[in-house]
């Protein structure tokens, strides 16, 4: 089906201050913002290069109460384009709207006031406000978004607003209520509300931020006229934005995902908002250096940087969905050394951040996806710029790639493995996943066996036969870390020792890249420990419980608590591989639930952990110290498991098959529209069939 943003709305949130629980955030493909525990209050408003922080603003005051303070709780929904957030408070039921502006820096807030009290009365209301603009091209990579605190502010009493300027760069903020405002100043705009018994009357909050004042006035005020119809307007715009996402030849995408149509209403859940996982990350500022962008996280962290081993956990999505986007990313990557960086800024175009170890396997990944999908081969000798990399010159893609495979030997240690650095360049939360790691080891395997496959396609036949033998030589020497009886690896360190990691990321990289290398008896054996050690009823733990280092840190992403978006489906998709499509199908049934707060979080709790939400995995909160955000963009991953597995569809350099494991799903789902190297295909449970070429 293609869905309508009705469709995809989350279950209902109940939650008051102090809860457990990371409020849903929004964005219009420029900017986002995050929802505050509060019927109004909204934090982390940004606009790259606009930035106001973490700031608070448009909190709800009832009767000169702050809403917050009262302990009501507050019903929250998440739909694509808006946040729909519900209370009843003293007689009255309040109902809030949050929605981004379509193609302005803006946000309206529409809140609903209905006197259920059975006699009339009248309501004081107030928004509290501050700002923090700023506008900086600069300061975006780091964690926090910029903000000025020390902004001048100046109430317009005739537009019931106050304007917010920045002392220290050009950008301006306008906060407004209407249609009443009897008392407007700095800390807030409020007013009187008259009901009569039953009746409902509606306030509006609008912001909207930019660098030249009158531009910001004059939007603000074509708003204020017609509120009601920009809220339409961004309804509207993202149902076609989603029809686009499925529609061959639209004109949002260079190209488009295949529809899954099922009655399994919670395997296509997973489709969905895997896929929605990734489409709110995309970027159209006018800003970006480089054009459209795909962001890693939001709304509060990290806003302009896109991370290499997340986008990799997509790949796809953007294989698919935005071919064109990939091949600008993959080469821009090229050009840069990414073994200093986990990724790169849109607004400057340079690098941020230390190094990821995992950045040689995802660019290969990547490009194994790109090619594979899109059948771009004459890429290959596309002549890349490499001057910023040891001064290097012009290169074809070939031997840029060439150069990730053979990176492993640059790190490769007396014990004969890549040593991999410190916990910075891995997981970051679980101390003992360092050095000589069995997941990265094996994915160089796959690296020198991708690299072969290229230079034979090249026409490099005994180049590619030395790739393959420098593959065989090192997948003994990855087996080593292997704890035999125990189906899971050890961590190898400078010292020679070797420290149990009983860790997810090893279990389902090591058979999604040496799989077909492994013993019956190891992958049995990997088997039981991830059914009995890793596996819940709804998510996965990312670390056994039975691990050491488990004390380390309560960060849920990596660690024993929960875990992040990606390993669950990679760890189904690894099931798959090696014979368990039952189990991981009857898993995922669950882990569906888990499905059902808007895009996938940075990390989720198990549900023996923290109170599952609505039945499924909450979503881990972005306080200390978890520092988790509200959705990340690896949780794309989810598509694989779908299209790869239970369809069964692998696209080769040159053919695609499919050989579909069904099991106990639905026997009539189809996939639409497959687009495979200029041609379209439908799966079914019988396998492929050619419909026509791509648009």
């Amino acid at each position: 089906m293609i869905p309508h943003v009705s469709d995809l709305i989350s279950s209902p949130m109940t939650h008051r201050f102090g809860d457990v629980f990371n409020p849903p955030g929004l964005t219009n493909f420029v900017g986002t913002v995050q929802a505050d525990i509060d019927l109004t209050g909204i934090r982390s408003l940004n606009f790259p290069p606009f930035g106001s922080g973490q700031l608070l603003t448009a909190g709800l005051f009832i009767d000169g109460l702050y809403f917050p303070a009262t302990g009501t709780p507050v019903t929250f929904y998440w739909r694509p384009d808006k946040i729909i957030r519900k209370a009843e408070f003293r007689g009255l039921f309040l109902q809030s709207e949050t929605v981004m502006l379509t193609d302005k820096n803006g946000i309206i807030i529409r809140l609903n006031v209905e006197n259920r009290s059975g006699t009339d009365r009248t309501v004081a209301v107030k928004f509290g406000l501050a700002g923090s603009i700023t506008r900086t091209i600069t300061k975006w990579n780091s964690f926090i978004p910029p903000s000025e605190d020390d902004n001048a502010i100046e109430p317009d009493i005739a537009r019931s607003a106050v304007m917010f300027k920045a002392q220290n760069s050009k950008a301006f903020q306008i906060q407004g209520v209407f249609p009443f405002a009897e008392n407007v100043n700095p800390a807030g705009i409020a007013g009187h509300l008259s009901l009569a018994a039953g009746e409902t009357k509606s306030i509006y909050y609008l912001s909207v931020v930019g660098e030249n004042a009158n531009a910001v006035i004059r939007q603000y005020d074509e708003v204020r006229a017609n509120p009601d119809a920009e809220i339409l307007k961004t309804e509207a715009d993202w149902n076609a934005e989603l029809e686009a996402v499925f529609t061959p030849g639209n004109n949002r995408y260079s190209g488009y995902l295949p529809t899954l149509y099922t009655d399994d209403k919670e395997i296509l859940k997973l489709y969905l908002m895997g896929i929605m996982t990734v489409v709110y990350f995309k970027r159209d500022n006018p800003y970006s250096v480089y054009g459209r962008a795909y962001d890693t996280l939001m709304p509060r962290y990290w806003l302009t940087t896109t991370f290499l081993w997340d986008y990799h956990l997509s790949q796809l999505v953007h294989s698919l969905l935005d071919p064109d986007v990939m091949q600008k990313y993959l080469e821009h990557w090229m050009q840069m050394d990414m073994h200093h960086h986990f990724g790169s800024d849109y607004l400057t175009g340079g690098p941020v951040g230390p190094w990821y170890s995992v950045n040689d396997y995802a660019m290969l990944s990547m490009s194994s996806y790109f090619l594979r999908w899109n059948g771009r081969k004459d890429w290959l000798t596309k002549k890349i710029d490499g001057t910023q990399i040891n001064g290097s010159g012009p290169k074809i893609v070939l031997d840029h790639l060439q150069k990730h495979a053979d990176s492993w030997n640059f790190f490769k240690s007396k014990h004969g493995l890549a040593d991999y650095g410190g916990i910075n360049n891995l997981l970051e939360c679980v101390s003992t996943y360092i050095h000589e790691v069995a997941s990265l080891n094996a994915a160089n395997v796959f690296n020198l066996r991708f690299m072969a496959d290229l230079l034979d396609l090249s026409g490099q036949p005994e180049q590619a036969r030395q790739y393959r033998t420098e593959a065989a030589t090192l997948l003994p020497e990855v087996q080593k870390l292997y704890k035999p009886g125990a189906g899971f690896w050890h961590a190898r360190f400078p010292d020679g020792k070797m420290v149990e990691v009983r860790h997810c990321y090893d279990f389902f990289t090591t058979i999604n890249t040496i799989g077909d290398d492994l013993t019956d008896t190891q992958k049995s054996e990997m088997f039981r420990f991830f059914n009995e050690e890793l596996k819940t009823e709804t998510w996965i733990r990312a670390m056994s419980a039975y691990d050491d280092n488990t004390i380390f840190s309560p960060r849920p992403d990596h660690q024993w608590n929960g875990g992040y978006p990606a390993w669950p489906p990679q760890a189904a998709g690894a099931l798959y591989k090696i014979g368990h499509g039952d189990v991981a199908f009857e898993w995922l049934k669950g882990v569906a639930r888990s499905a059902n707060q808007g895009p996938f979080g940075q990390a989720q709790f198990i549900e023996s952990i923290v109170t599952p939400e609505d039945g499924g995995a909450r979503k881990c909160p972005n306080d200390y110290p978890y520092l988790c955000d509200w959705t990340v963009s690896g949780g794309g991953a989810w598509i694989n498991v779908i299209i790869e597995s239970i369809f069964g569809v692998q696209a080769g350099l040159n053919g695609i098959t499919a050989k579909p494991d069904f099991g106990v799903f639905d026997p009539k789902a189809e996939l639409h529209n497959l687009r495979y190297q200029g041609k379209r295909f439908n799966v079914t449970k019988t396998g492929l069939r050619e419909v026509g070429k791509d648009a």
